[in-house]
Formats: C-alpha cells, structure tokens, sequence
C-alpha cells in the first residue's frame, strides 16, 4: 500500500498560488464593501433637496463634508493598490514551470507513440550500448531508459503505467506545504516562534478583549448601560417629569461624559464660555448639588442643549460640541421611553411602585421635536418655516388672520397668506410655500376587532384587543392643491355652475327616492332574517288609500310629476295584488320560506368564506411583515438647526388620558415612505362598561403635526365555558354499534383462524 510524503516548498513555487489566493479572498470583497459609491448620485440626491433644504444646517455640512473629505480617494487608493498586488501575484503564478510531468517511457527512448515491438528493442540496444556503465555511459540514464524498455516490453510493467502512470505500480501520495522551507529550519526556529507568540497569545486576545469589552458595555441600540440605568433610575424616582427636570436627567447621560466616552471633550476654555451662557440664559439650576446634574459635563451638555434651542449663537468650539450633544439626543430619548414602557409594564404586572406617567412619556417625544427643530417649548411652530422670526408672528396671529399653527396657515386662501406674508418679497415667499408644501399630512384610519375569534367585533373582557392603524403620508402640497379646487367661481361661471347643481340636485331625489325603496326591502329582509317568521302581507286596503291620497296631492303638481305618481301607484298595486295571491294561496308562502331558509344558508356559508378568506390574508400580511425588511429611509426632515440628516418616524400608541396611562406600547414606525399598515395590541378591561381611549399619533421631528383621534371601546361579559360541547356528546345506541362491529371482527378472524387449522 503506497504511503504519505510531507515536503515543504523548497522552490517557492507553491507559496506563490497560497498568497495569490490569500490576496484574491481579501480584495474582492473588500472591493465590494468599501469602494465608494457613486459620488455623482450623492450630488444629484443634494442638488434636488436644494430647492427646499439649502437653508438646512445638515445640508451644508453634508455639502461641506463631501467636498473637503479625502476618505473617498484614500478607499480607492489602498484598493488600487491590493489589486496591483493581486494582479502581479497572479502573473508570477502563470508563468511558473510545472514541477509535475507526466511519465512517458516513448519519449525516454526517443521513439514516437505507437512504435512497435521490434522497433522499442531496437532503440532499447542502441541507447544501451551508449549509456550502459560498463561502456562509461550514465547510470541514472541507463536506469531510466531500463523503466522505459520495461514499459512498453513488459506486459505488468505497462499495465501498471497505463493505470497509475508509473511502470513500478502506485507510488506514495506526495503533499506540498504551501510554506517555504526555512520556516521550519532550525536556525529560525526562535524567530518564528516569536512571531507566533506575539501574533496569537498578545496581539489577537488584546484586540478580542478590547472589542468585548466595548461591546458590553453598550445595548443594541448603541447606548451605554450605565445610561440605561441611570434613566430608569430617574424615571422610577420621579413617575410624573417636568419639562425642565426631563432636560437635566437628558444631559446626565454617561455619552456625554468625557470618561465614558472618547467622543465628548472637556475644553480648558469651557471654565470662561460656560459661566458666560450661563448668564446669558438665566436660571437653569446650577446650584443643585444632586449628582449627577452637577458634574461639569452634564453641566455643560444641559446648557449647551439650552442654548440650542434658544437659537443663540456661540464660539466655533463650543459649536462642535453643541452639534455632538444634539446629534446623541434624539436616540437617548428614544431610550427614555422604552425605559418608561418598560417599568408601565413592570408597575402593571406586578405592582407596588407607580408607573411613569403619560405626561413623562409624551414630555420625552415633545423634546425630541424641540431639538430636532431648535425651538423651545413656548415657541410657535411657524419658527419652523424659514423666514419666520418672532417680530413676524405678530402679523400672522392678528384678528384679521388668525394663524397660529401650520394648519391655519394651509388653510387660508392664496391671496390672504400673499398679503400676511407681504413683507417676505416674492422669492421667500415662493421658498417658505415650497418647504410648508413638503411638510408631512399623515391620514390615520383605525379599526378595532379582536383577533382569532368567532365575532371579532364583540370585545370581552380580558381578550386581546387589536387596533389596526392606517397611516397614509401625503404632502401639505395636496391641501393647497384642495384649495384652490374649492375656490367659488364668478360671472357666467357661477350661473353655469348653478344651473348644474340644480340638475344634480334634481337628479339626486330621484336617485334617494330609488334608495329609499331599496332600504325598506333590505331592511325587510334582515328583520325577516333574524326573526325567521313568516311575513304576513299588508292588506290592500290601506295600500290603496296611500294610493289615493298620492293621487289627491298629484292634482297640484307638474304632469310629469302626475306621471311619476301613476308610475309608483302602478307598482303599489302590483304589490298589493301579489301580496293578496300569496295570502289566497299558503303553499307557495311555504315555498318561499324554503327558498328564504336556503339563501339564508348560502348568505351565512358566504359570510363565512368571506371572514376566513380575511383571515388567511391578515396572518399572510403579519408573515411578510416579519419576513421582508424595509428600509428606514422615509423623507428627509427640513430642520434648520439639526446637525445631521435626518429621517421623518413616527411614534403610535393609545393613551387613557383621563387616567394619565400608556395603554398601548408605543410604536416606532420608521418605514412610513407613502402608507403603513400597524397594529396595537392591549388586553381589555376586565371589568364590563364603556371606555374612552385615544389613539395618538406624534412626529418625532416636526412640532404642531400630531393627531388625536378617539377610540370609544365597549367592553361586554366574556362567555361562559361549556363542560359539555355538542360535539361530544356521542349517542348511546353509536357506542352500541361500535361494540358489536369491533365484536363482529373479532368473531370473524377466529373463524378464519379456524379455517387456516
């Protein structure tokens, strides 16, 4: 049996295709991760938000950015170079000699393949006569051209070359280590020893250890634990939070904390332009001793937030600063909230502390507005359109015009907000109604069942009740566009318009007198299907004293009209003549109650499909929900003192507002491009009764936006638990007949037991 041979590679030759493929594994992919993106894209993206966002602070720093960065070029610097790399090793690979040859005993004895047997022989005496040791010729040539006459001469011989290539059988099975030789020499064993003792006892554990012990300390949504801590901390001391103490437990945040973390700084200038806006702002809390609110750096981070939504200018220094804090913020208060859900929860579950209050939560979301628009709270939310200062609000909030809020200001008409905004100048005012047209309009349907149960809008107490939210997103630009429809005409236009009306008014009673037949049968039908009776036919008397009295009150009237009322008296009579046929003859009135119990049993057997069908497309929907992940970029946010772009969420939740509860967990949605389908569950009352609830929409990024809309739930008594399902009752004289049939075939396999003896 052939063996193993190891051999390291004296020639180099091996090591090369080793490299070549170590280098080909880390270019390519590298190639496809980091290689920059098209730039132009970027530019063409900026230069169409210029119209709307040019004013934006994340715009121009994003302009600022993309032209000064050198990041890009160094990418494709370091991947030019790996390919060169790559490129060269490969060429170096392609023009090395191959070391394996096959063996071919015609070309050792110089003869072309297929010569024959006398031919080998004759060749095999010439080249011995040169070669042999005895006449002074070679001994490994003479060895050799022996194998090869053996080869062709020898029947095993040339069995064993056909079949392993090798006249002397199958040879060991040779292994190349792709590693030079003097990797293993014993002059560099200390060396190389070293190398591997350096690179995997100290280099690989410290950069093992420095990555866990960054990463632990830090949650999924990348914000320290420490931070987590510390708010639910607060939270859980102080349920109902104020405004100005929300902003003190903010700023306390370990991010901003130069300790904790490398990307916050304490400048030595700070201890002289700190103190100044300080008293620049006025009373903000600085001689609260409570940790951490005194140290230096929550100091600095809460009056460095203060300033921004003030909207004061400060020095270039404290502005990098400003723009970091503000930058963390919107993800911390993110963080406060899940924290305030998740100690309602606790408090709901298991008791004995108080929960957070409604105000704390929603303090938390109106924050995150203020930052991201750089308004304080008392502010309007007009400040949000460019343009705007306070000295101009006092034409808008005027008794002429009354515009306090952006709604107002889309739904006044085009030349009062033209006169409104006169002191603007035609081209602000075309920028201030392009960035108000961009701002968001979100339509919000709701509709309440209770899923996985037989009548989905009977809600018991206890079950879960399910809320499914539409929200549909379109752009103030489509109320302007609803305004000037409604716009009224004048002159001949308005006497055109007129006379359609009156033909459409004409046309409509025609069309509710029609209806108002149609609702009298459906409503017939529905009362006879629910007290699946009988109907008893009205006498034709009185019929026809309604006919008659029609006919009196056609005397006045218009012929036309005269012979409408012909028309429906006609059809009256028909009726009253078919109602005495079916009362003259009761076997058809007992084949129509047939029919009628059949499409009863139809119409439920379709409602049914109807509801399952439903069913099977709702838990279809949920299964793709889960499955597909779709992208958090929605619409850009126009802010014009936020740092960094960014992105329109949303939060959703219902709300006791009465009783100051979450009833709901608030809903992050972040994927609202045009609509968005959510569902908010909660466990119903366990007492019976009617409850008023809200379902509540709010931006997390624009202030005067949020919705309110009204959620009125009627809680019924949970059915009783059946012992004894119908189903389950199995008849005696059944139990009877399984018996004697297993009896039966008991008796008759021993018969054929017998039979087979």
């Amino acid at each position: 049996m052939a063996g193993q041979q190891f051999q390291y590679d004296d020639s180099g030759n091996t090591f090369f295709y080793f490299l070549t493929s170590f280098v080909g594994l880390i270019v390519i992919p590298a190639t496809y991760y980091i290689w920059p993106r098209d730039q132009n894209a970027e530019q063409l993206r900026l230069k169409s938000l210029r119209r709307v966002h040019g004013r934006c602070l994340w715009y121009r720093l994003r302009l600022m950015k993309s032209q000064q960065s050198i990041v890009p070029t160094l990418k494709k610097a370091a991947l030019l170079f790996g390919w060169a790399v790559f490129l060269l090793l490969a060429y170096k690979v392609s023009k090395l000699d191959r070391e394996y040859q096959e063996y071919n005993p015609y070309e050792v004895l110089n003869l072309d393949p297929g010569a024959s047997l006398s031919e080998i022989k004759k060749q095999y005496r010439l080249l011995s006569l040169k070669f042999h040791p005895d006449k002074g010729g070679d001994e490994a040539t003479f060895m050799r051209i022996s194998k090869a006459h053996a080869a062709l001469t020898n029947e095993q011989s040339r069995q064993n070359w056909q079949i392993h290539g090798n006249p002397d059988g199958p040879g060991a099975t040779s292994f190349g280590i792709a590693l030079p030789a003097w990797i293993v020499d014993q002059k560099n064993s200390m060396l190389v020893l070293l190398v591997y003792g350096l690179a995997f006892m100290v280099i690989l554990p410290v950069v093992v250890g420095t990555w866990w012990y960054r990463s632990i300390r830090y949650s999924g949504d990348q914000i320290l634990i420490n931070t987590t801590q510390l708010f639910m901390h607060f939270m859980y001391k102080t349920p109902n939070m104020n405004m100005k103490r929300l902003g003190m437990v903010l700023t306390a945040a370990f991010e901003f904390d130069p300790r904790s973390n490398k990307e916050a700084t304490i400048r030595p200038t700070d201890n002289i332009e700190v103190p100044q806006l300080i008293r620049e702002l006025g009373n903000i809390n600085v001689k609260k001793k409570e940790p951490p609110f005194c140290y230096p750096y929550s100091l600095k981070a809460r009056v460095l937030v203060l300033a921004h939504l003030a909207r004061m200018d400060i020095s270039e220094e404290l502005e990098e600063d400003q723009r970091f804090v503000v930058r963390k913020s919107p993800a911390l208060l993110q963080e406060m909230i899940n924290v305030g859900c998740q100690l309602t929860m606790m408090a709901n579950s298991r008791g004995g502390f108080h929960a957070p209050r409604l105000v704390t939560i929603e303090n938390c979301m109106k924050l995150t507005q203020m930052i991201v628009q750089g308004l304080q709270e008392s502010k309007s939310p007009l400040l949000q359109l460019p343009h705007f200062e306070e000295e101009h609000l006092r034409y808008c909030i005027s008794k002429k015009y009354k515009v306090r809020s952006l709604q107002d200001l889309v739904s006044l008409k085009d030349s009062d907000r033209r006169s409104m905004l006169r002191y603007l100048g035609e081209e602000k005012y075309d920028e201030v109604m392009a960035v108000l047209s961009s701002f968001p309009h979100i339509h919000m349907d709701t509709k309440l069942q209770v899923l996985d149960d037989e009548d989905s809008n009977n809600i018991t107490a206890g079950s879960i009740v399910t809320v499914t939210v539409t929200l549909t997103r379109k752009r103030m630009a489509d109320m302007f566009e609803k305004e000037q429809d409604s716009t009224p005409c004048t002159g001949e236009e308005a006497a055109t318009t007129e006379e359609a009306q009156a033909d459409a008014n004409k046309a409509k009673t025609k069309v509710w007198q029609n209806k108002g037949k149609g609702a009298k049968k459906t409503a017939k039908s529905k009362k006879k299907k629910i007290t699946k009776k009988k109907t008893t036919p009205v006498p034709a008397k009185s019929k026809q004293a309604n006919g008659n009295v029609a006919g009196n009150d056609s005397v006045a009237a218009t012929p036309a009209a005269a012979k409408e009322e012909e028309e429906d008296a006609s059809d009256k009579g028909s009726e009253s003549d078919e109602g005495e046929t079916n009362k003259d003859s009761p076997s058809e009135r007992d084949e129509d109650s047939d029919k009628q119990s059949d499409t009863e049993v139809d119409e439920i057997a379709g409602d049914d499909e109807e509801e399952w069908e439903a069913l099977q497309q709702s838990i279809q929907r949920r299964e793709r929900a889960l499955l597909e992940t779709k992208s958090k970029v929605t619409h850009p946010v126009y802010s014009l003192y936020f740092p960094e772009e960014k992105q329109e969420w949303w939060w959703l939740y219902i709300a006791d507002r009465r009783d100051q509860t979450l009833v709901s967990v608030p809903y992050h949605v972040c994927t609202l491009k045009d609509s968005e389908e959510v569902e908010l569950k909660f466990p119903a009352p366990s007492k019976t009764g009617n409850y008023q609830y809200s379902v509540i929409l709010r931006s997390d990024s624009f202030l005067g936006l949020d919705q309110i809309k009204p959620l009125k739930l009627e809680v019924h008594e949970a059915k009783a638990m059946l012992d004894n399902h119908p189903q389950w009752d199995i008849p005696d004289t059944e139990e009877e007949d399984e018996e004697q049939e297993d009896s039966d075939g008991i008796e008759e396999s021993e018969d054929d037991d017998e039979d087979n003896d």
